[in-house]
Order: structure tokens, then C-alpha cells, then sequence
């Protein structure tokens, strides 16, 4: 079927990305969902700061490439075996997909499944077929962002890939629970693990530090903290409820039990290790540059009984996390809504990686209605 979708053929042109346009609308040959895949039509998608380190090349990927992990969308078809969703169903996708069967995949989402990685960089559907369903109008193959290429009007995506999630969670809300609520979210539930007693504290207000720091609040601890260089970030939060908020320059002595980097960048992992405070956990969750390095005192570690943690994708076990998710939702413990900074249609992508570099919004929502 013929299908339109935002197609990366060259990483790291200038900015502004909405002059030098490295993302091209093009129309797309997607083919039929083959065994254990799923067609969907996509009713909205996220835009990722995972999507713009592809874009700038800070995260290299083969191309070319149809970008975009963060969606929600109607299944159209299924492929052979697939038999557990309906046409008809709302899902969300979600970028790691899971086996099931590999060690990785038995450590209670601690560690990303071994051959949804695997796919993942090579930029094919899971698992072992590793299989390209995309193609442009010269016969080359389109390849897959992270299983899912959701800035698209339809998708062809493993089983694995796909949440089912009530028809009653709007489209935006649904596509943002299976990245940056399930990111940011896991990075405190999962990793982070706070007590009633603790004081949370997240470093960087993008779309997964907000996420992370709406989170915290739906939850019993002694006060959530927000940490950001960007003032209007610091009077979203507070206006959010964050008990204190600070630039890294103002932070000072200030410390908590649990700190959750959200940033990506070296010096906002600093920031977050020396605010933890003793027998205290730093979470990080961020992606900088794979180059990227940090200055810690590690004797800190043994002397005053501390825990770093990683946290990719939250810790996640997207089918378990992401009805959580959803009914903290419902129950309006969790407003998800609160998130969303803007809503584009997808020949404005280009804009919104600008914007999004800028780091003036928190999440833009592609809604392909417009």
C-alpha cells in the first residue's frame, strides 16, 4: 500500500533543521504485515529527542530511514499468528520490542532484549527475519527506526512492538506513555524505587524529566524537586507541583534520595551524582553522545554507601508498565496531557526537531488528521 512518512536520508545538516530540511514527506510502498506483524494506521506520534540524535548524528544509524518510535495507533490488518488483538484495537508501539526468551528478557526489564536490539540497530523488523517492509518509489529499501517509523501515516510493525490500551485514552496521551512515560515514569518506579520517606529529584525537564517528575508526584515520598538550566521548565514544574525547583547553579548543598538524570549531557550527570545524598541512588537515563564523558569522585560511592544506576527505556516491561501507566491516567494521578507543548501535522517535523533542539518545548504531537 502506498503510505506517507518522514524519510532521514543524510544525519547532521545544519540547523536550522526547518531551512536545511533533513526529514523529506515522501510517498512510501509499505508492504502487507507478514507473519507475527501487525498493520496499523497512526493516529499520533511523538517527537523524541532519540528521533533528533538520529537527525544531528549524534546516534548513527544506517539510513535511509523512516524515523519516529513514539505513537499510538488502530490495527488495520494482522499478519499470520498474530491472533491475541483485533482490528479495530487502539495500541501503542513501543521501541524495544521483547522476545520473551533470551536471558536479557528474564531480568524483569533491568536489561533490553537481545534480539530487539539487535533489529534495532540494523534497522529491520524483529526478530530473526529481520525483515525491511518499507520501500521508496525507486524500488530501495526504507529501513525501520527502532521497529516502529511511526512518523508515518501507516506501520507495519512486529507483534512485540504493539501495547493494546483502551479506546477511552486519547491518541496524544496514548503515544506518550510508550516513551516518555514509560521512560521517565519507569526511571523512578522501577530504578529509583523511592520510599515514602525519600525526597525525589529530577534533573532536566524535557519530555522524560517532566514525565519522570509527574511520576514522582503521583506517588507518596517526602517532596519531588525539579533541576533545569531553562527557567520556564522550573515554573512548569512548580506549577506542577514540584515542592522546590533550582538551576544546577543553584542547587548548592541540596540533595535528595533519589535523583533521576533525564538530560543526556555529561555535566547534567555530574549535577545529579553530586546531589544525591549519602546511602542515596542516582538514576541515569539520558543518552548523551556515545563519546561523552563525566568527572565523578567514585570513593563517594564506598564512603558514603551509594548506588548509580542505568535505566534504559525505564526498566521497563512495556506490556506490564504501560496499563499502569494508563490507569494512573484515569484515576487523574498521572496528567499525562500536561506534557504536550504543541500539536503539529507531519509536514512541520523538520520545525519541530528545531524547536525541540532549542529545548523550548517539552513534547510535540504529530496528529495526522491534519
Amino acid at each position: 500500500m502506498r503510505i506517507t512518512g518522514a524519510v532521514l536520508r543524510e544525519m547532521g545538516r545544519e540547523r536550522p533543521y526547518a531551512g536545511s530540511r533533513p526529514l523529506a514527506i515522501e510517498e512510501l510502498e509499505l508492504d502487507e504485515p507478514g507473519p507475527g506483524e501487525v498493520l496499523i494506521r497512526l493516529t499520533a506520534a511523538g517527537v523524541c529527542h532519540s528521533d533528533l540524535s538520529v537527525v544531528d548524528g549524534n546516534r548513527p544509524r544506517p539510513l535511509p530511514m523512516l524515523l519516529g518510535h513514539e505513537g499510538a495507533g488502530i490495527v488495520e490488518t494482522l499478519g499470520p499468528g498474530v491472533d491475541d488483538l483485533s482490528v479495530g484495537q487502539s495500541v501503542v508501539t513501543v521501541f524495544l520490542p521483547r522476545c520473551g526468551e533470551c536471558a536479557n528478557c528474564r531480568t524483569d526489564g533491568k536489561l533490553p532484549c537481545t534480539p530487539g536490539s539487535a533489529t534495532n540497530a540494523a534497522g529491520t523488523l524483529p526478530f530473526d527475519g529481520h525483515e525491511v517492509r518499507l520501500h521508496d518509489a525507486s524500488g530501495t529499501e526504507v529501513l525501520h527506526h527502532l521497529g516502529a517509523s511511526v512518523f508515518a501515516t501507516h506501520a507495519v510493525v512486529n507483534r512485540a512492538s504493539l501495547v493494546p490500551i483502551g479506546a477511552d485514552v486519547p491518541a496524544p496521551i496514548a503515544a506518550v506513555l510508550g516513551c516518555a512515560v514509560l521512560t521517565g515514569g519507569g526511571a523512578v518506579l522501577n530504578a529509583g524505587a523511592p520510599r515514602a520517606q525519600d525526597e525525589v529529584m529530577i534533573v532536566g525537564l524535557g519530555g522524560v524529566g517532566m514525565a519522570a517528575l509527574l511520576t514522582a508526584l503521583s506517588i507518596e515520598t517526602a517532596g519531588v524537586i525539579g533541576v533545569d538550566a531553562n527557567p520556564d521548565k522550573l515554573e512548569r514544574a512548580r506549577e506542577l507541583g514540584a515542592t522546590e525547583v533550582f538551576t544546577p547553579d543553584q542547587l548548592g548543598d541540596r540533595k535528595a534520595a533519589v535523583v533521576v538524570e533525564c538530560a543526556g549531557h555529561p555535566r547534567a550527570f555530574e549535577t545529579a551524582f553530586t546531589a544525591t545524598a549519602v546511602g542515596g541512588t542516582t538514576v541515569t537515563v539520558g543518552l548523551p553522545a556515545p563519546d561523552a564523558v563525566s568527572r565523578i569522585t567514585p570513593v563517594t560511592l564506598t564512603a558514603e554507601a551509594r548506588t548509580v544506576i542505568g535505566s534504559y527505556l525505564g526498566s521497563a516491561v512495556s506490556s506490564r508498565d504501560i496499563p499502569v501507566y494508563a490507569q494512573l491516567w484515569r484515576e487523574g494521578k498521572l496528567p499525562v496531557e500536561e506534557l504536550i507543548s504543541d500539536t503539529i501535522g507531519l509536514h512541520e517535523i523538520n520545525a519541530a526537531f528545531d524547536a525541540l533542539a532549542e529545548g523550548t518545548v517539552v513534547r510535540q504531537i504529530i496528529d495526522f488528521r491534519r
